[in-house]
């Protein structure tokens, strides 16, 4: 007799397989890799310094920015998404939502920046505030900005004083903290109302 064969094999086992992606799958994930290295790659040499990745990444990256032929841009492009493949992208994406300024944590900052000019612009006493915060903040410079703003905005001229004072505080703030003081978001610099 043969060993009767259960046509309905227990379906533990294939339970127990990891599901693989399909074809379709495959290659959105390596357009969605391709398209993080295209931000890599239009970043600053500045910029990049900041991210830390595999030297590898760091070398594809480099070498696509040095490529000036459109069909040599197009295969290290290939390259560089080929190599991201092996890497794990989490802390890159993290890194470039801090650089395009749209992580949680960097919006906070800016805010806080933020206040704390409109603080300083209505009343001179917040640069004990500053002092106490920032030990190292240039407090002559910052009450002479502050006159100069208050100024401006009398005068409704251009607010440059009262931008300078962002970018000072900025400067401030990322010194404490151990960054480069570059930063590319300018979208604190907008403009205010005028009284």
């Amino acid at each position: 007799m043969h060993p009767r064969q259960d046509p309905h094999p227990d379906d533990s086992d294939e339970q127990d397989l990891p599901e693989r992606p399909s074809k379709s799958q495959k290659k959105r994930d390596a357009h969605a890799l391709q398209a993080l290295g295209k931000e890599l790659v239009a970043l600053s040499a500045e910029q990049l310094k900041r991210i830390d990745m595999p030297d590898n990444l760091r070398i594809a990256i480099a070498e696509a920015q040095r490529t000036r032929s459109h069909e040599g841009l197009r295969r290290q492009m290939q390259y560089v998404g080929k190599v991201m493949r092996g890497v794990d992208t989490g802390p890159l994406t993290e890194a470039l939502d801090v650089i395009r300024g749209l992580s949680a944590a960097a919006v906070a900052r800016e805010h806080m920046l933020e206040r704390m000019r409109e603080r300083l612009m209505a009343d001179e006493q917040v640069l004990g505030d500053i002092a106490a915060q920032w030990p190292g903040a240039d407090l002559t410079r910052l009450r002479t900005l502050r006159r100069n703003a208050l100024r401006e905005r009398e005068q409704n001229r251009p607010p440059r004083a009262f931008r300078e004072i962002f970018r000072e505080l900025r400067q401030l703030d990322n010194a404490a903290r151990g960054e480069d003081a570059e930063h590319d978001s300018d979208s604190e610099q907008e403009g205010y109302d005028d009284e």
